[in-house]
């Protein structure tokens, strides 16, 4: 048979049917109803699913995975990729130079690290590949010398953006590409080839380092010193209040600059200051201009008609699905009022390792979550030696977490300027293992809740009133550190803050000018909080027991007495807050 003619040809040259076009045949019509008397599920609208596509219908695309090795990586295109990405950034960095191995060298080996960069709202933002020295081949004083480098704390950042947000001022984010790339070394570090990527005419040769690379102990030291010597020749003033902060102010124009590693915040009232900074930046280091701040370090920044919501709806997702407790039953509260736990509390041990992994992780948490903040710090006393009973607590605070994950912390917008109220409590003897006491306090730049803690108290108490001059001790030390941090911001108060108590006998014990026998061992914290008192630099002022907001940072409280606190300490749902504003953007 010609195989020209085996099927038919679809080119130009096909004849066409020049017959006129045909009208279409009418379906046919439907069969009649049955007039049987049997009821079928038909009858009764149930369609019965195939079983043979049940499992077609059912089943979902596995999420990417993160390779292990190299090897591995190689079968996959975007992993492929993602490797030549970070190896072309090594060589146009210049970060090293391949040399003869001699006998005296301390090498370090090195290994690619494979990570998915995952987007707020679950999607996948990249692939990323990361090369890793071995640090701890390193030796003291041979390849490294000074390691610590700072980082930003939360309250600067609460600070910052309530400022920012009260002077209608931009906060723009960047990202570092390959940050610790950027950063050159002092001491001379030598690291074997990276894998899948050794040199052919030199396969014995290894990699004599000219800048820091991840993996090394002296990398986010070498960063940092690399950006606040560019920062400080810009004009920027590093605050003695943090070491991630920088201030700039010459000529009217007020610039703060935040640096949490390669995460990167800027806002200031002057625009055109702002964007020729940005340029300067920009040519200066490798980086990503993200725009408005949005999501920073793990916490999404919501717009709200007020201000911001700063949420961790999407670390709270991925911590229960870690745990397997994303489908659990909510509960009201982080810990039953009732409980009464105590180190030997319980008598099975529990998964100690399993433990501190859900403790630890909760401890990010209270970055935004001041609610759980007495929780976790009550569970972290444990971990050393859980018991089932103690995990049972644990489960129940991720319960609570769960029915909660879209609760944040409000940043408020303020017109009239801002002040400093502080509400400081505690709970005395509380412990029940060595009956100390609990401190606790919430700090208020304006209507924004900036600071708060829950800390369990050194030394034990001897009356209550001790134990509230302990707590106001602490709590007097935090708000001076925010009235330099504001100086610093070059914001001043319009009055001096406001510390809230609600144990008459320490305020009146902190204006007295008679020492108490009874209270000498307190000497520190007398002349302190006293000093600060007698100077005007601090008020005083007593708030009935049932206002006293910071005693939901102490104990447990029931569920009616939790919740109302909590819905005035400055925490918003940020479904309810967000809901007209989503309703809009579907019009």
């Amino acid at each position: 048979m010609d195989g020209s003619a085996s099927s038919p040809s679809l080119d130009d040259s096909s004849p066409v049917n020049s017959s006129p076009p045909q009208s279409p045949t009418p379906p046919p019509p439907p069969p009649p109803p049955p007039r049987h008397p049997m009821r079928t599920r038909a009858k009764n609208n149930i369609i019965k699913p195939n079983p043979k596509y049940a499992s077609v219908a059912t089943s979902q695309v596995s999420p990417p995975t993160e390779p292990s090795s190299v090897k591995e990586a190689l079968r996959h295109a975007v992993w492929r990729a993602a490797l030549k990405t970070e190896h072309g950034a090594l060589l146009a960095n210049r970060t090293r130079d391949l040399v003869p191995r001699l006998p005296h060298y301390n090498v370090v080996g090195c290994r690619w690290i494979f990570r998915i960069k995952w987007r707020p709202d679950g999607g996948i933002e990249r692939f990323k590949a990361r090369l890793v020295a071995k640090g701890f081949h390193q030796r003291a004083g041979v390849d490294f010398h000074e390691t610590f480098s700072p980082v930003l704390k939360p309250v600067t950042v609460r600070t910052v953006f309530t400022l920012a947000l009260s002077s209608n001022w931009p906060i723009y984010q960047f990202d570092v590409n390959n940050a610790f790339l950027q950063g050159p070394l002092q001491e001379e570090v030598y690291m074997t080839q990276p894998p899948g990527f050794r040199d052919p005419a030199h396969p014995d040769h290894v990699c004599r380092l000219r800048r820091a690379i991840y993996g090394l102990r002296q990398a986010p030291r070498a960063w940092y010193d690399a950006l606040s010597a560019f920062l400080i020749s810009c004009g920027f003033v590093k605050t003695c209040s943090d070491a991630s902060l920088f201030v700039y102010s010459r000529n009217g124009v007020q610039a703060y600059f935040l640096m949490y590693v390669d995460d990167l915040l800027l806002t200031g009232n002057d625009a055109s200051f702002l964007r020729s900074f940005q340029d300067k930046l920009s040519a200066e280091f490798s980086l990503k201009q993200l725009g408005n701040v949005h999501y920073f370090l793990g916490i999404e920044v919501l717009p709200t008609a007020s201000g911001f919501l700063l949420s961790q709806h999407k670390y709270i997702n991925d911590l229960l699905t870690r745990f397997q407790m994303h489908e659990a039953r909510p509960t009201p509260t982080p810990l039953t009022s009732t409980a009464r736990l105590t180190i030997s509390t319980g008598t099975a041990p529990a998964d100690a390792t399993l433990y501190r992994q859900v403790v630890g992780a909760l401890q990010y948490l209270v970055t935004t979550r001041p609610d759980v903040a007495f929780a976790v710090n009550k569970l972290s006393q444990y971990m050393h030696a859980p018991s089932t009973e103690h995990w049972q607590h644990v489960k129940r605070l991720l319960r609570y977490i769960a029915g909660t994950r879209a609760v944040g912390l409000q940043i408020r917008r303020q017109s009239t300027p801002l002040t400093l109220r502080v509400f400081s409590d505690s709970d005395w003897a509380g412990d029940l293992d060595d009956r100390t006491s609990t401190s606790g306090f919430l700090i208020y730049l304006g209507d924004t809740l900036v600071s708060w803690k829950s800390k369990k108290q050194r030394t034990v108490a001897r009356s209550s009133t001790e134990a509230e001059y302990r707590a106001l001790a602490l709590t007097a030390s935090e708000t001076v550190w925010l009235q330099n941090l504001l100086t610093e911001l070059h914001y001043t108060l319009p009055q001096a803050p406001t510390i809230f108590c609600d144990n008459l006998r320490a305020i009146h014990f902190s204006s007295n000018p008679v020492f108490h026998s009874r209270m000498k061992h307190l000497a520190l914290d007398y002349h302190f909080v006293r000093q600060l008192v007698t100077s005007k630099a601090l008020h005083l002022r007593h708030v009935p027991t049932a206002s006293q907001l910071a005693d939901v940072l102490t104990k447990a409280l029931p569920s009616t007495r939790f919740c109302l606190l909590r819905s005035k300490i400055g925490l918003a749902d940020a479904s309810s807050i967000l809901r007209g504003r989503i309703r809009e953007n579907s019009r």
